[in-house]
């Protein structure tokens, strides 16, 4: 996906009516954005009458993983020892201290709910088996002839979708660790399960989480994204060929999930921000029923 596609999608998930697009309320609050013009979305565009509501959830205040009041002392589109401000779509500008969105306005400024000024970096495990019978024959899409691709899916907590179990890229962590991290505490509730119970899981499922395979890396359409803060990812496939390995864990929604499943993989599927697309690629490169 390009910034231009991604750019114009981030405020049509809103609405848009006779090129008017509608940016509706933030999520958790009640700060609606400005309503933007398709064409005034990109940077380079004039718009002198731009000025967008500011927000910050309080639900940041005193969090050691979040930002403090920009100052100075930032130093933006590099990696430091704590934090890595680079994008994965390139240098960002900065204006009057603020890093810009890269895919354009967002009709909010501030960091809304995202923790970091700029990207915010995410990792996304997109785990997969082959739906099978009772026979354990892998069952096929009878109109198209094609495998039928199962995924796993956690519910949100924080807006009752259903979405990848991934989550942010802790500092210092490498992001593939991040994806298996996530995949534990949100799918199997890892967090709440004995030392000895996660070490056994773990080394049931290193091997496998070692043969991922990265299908995406760059911005996120996400619904939290501001002009000074968005979310980016990694996404991954974990894809059990056999069934035999993840196909045999019993999932158990923890830490921000409410709900994990194995569900059939569809184009008609309904998820958090643009995990869809991913789902969609992961698709196109097994060749399963989409």
């Amino acid at each position: 996906m390009s910034i231009r596609t991604l750019s114009t999608r981030i405020i049509l998930m809103a609405g848009c009516h006779g090129g008017v697009c509608f940016g509706g309320v933030y999520p958790t609050s009640q700060v609606r954005r400005q309503n933007i013009t398709k064409d005034k979305i990109p940077w380079l565009e004039k718009f002198p009458e731009y000025s967008p509501p500011y927000f910050d959830s309080d639900r940041l205040d005193g969090k050691p993983w979040a930002d403090p009041v920009i100052t100075g002392s930032f130093k933006w589109n590099v990696k430091d020892s704590t934090v890595d401000r680079r994008s994965f779509e390139g240098d960002y500008t900065i204006e009057d201290g603020y890093p810009l969105n890269p895919a354009g306005r967002t009709g909010l400024r501030g960091r809304g709910l995202l923790g970091r000024w700029g990207p915010n970096h995410a990792a996304d495990p997109i785990v997969t088996r082959w739906k099978r019978d009772d026979n354990k024959t892998i069952v096929q899409n009878p109109i198209t002839n094609k495998s039928i691709l199962q995924l796993i899916v956690i519910k949100r907590r924080d807006n009752g979708m259903w979405a990848l179990p991934g989550g942010m890229v802790d500092s210092g962590e490498e992001v593939c660790s991040a994806a298996i991290r996530e995949f534990l505490e949100e799918a199997t509730n890892s967090l709440q399960k004995s030392h000895d119970d996660n070490i056994a899981l773990k080394s049931q499922l290193e091997d496998f989480f070692c043969t991922g395979k990265e299908v995406y890396r760059g911005y996120v359409d996400d619904p939290r994204n501001t002009d000074n803060a968005w979310m980016e990812t990694t996404a991954f496939n974990f894809h059990d060929n056999t069934g035999d390995t993840v196909g045999d864990i019993a999932l158990t929604a923890g830490d921000d999930a409410v709900g994990a499943k194995w569900i059939d993989v569809n184009k008609e599927l309904s998820l958090h921000a643009s995990h869809i697309d991913f789902v969609h690629k992961v698709a196109e490169i097994l060749q399963s029923d989409w």
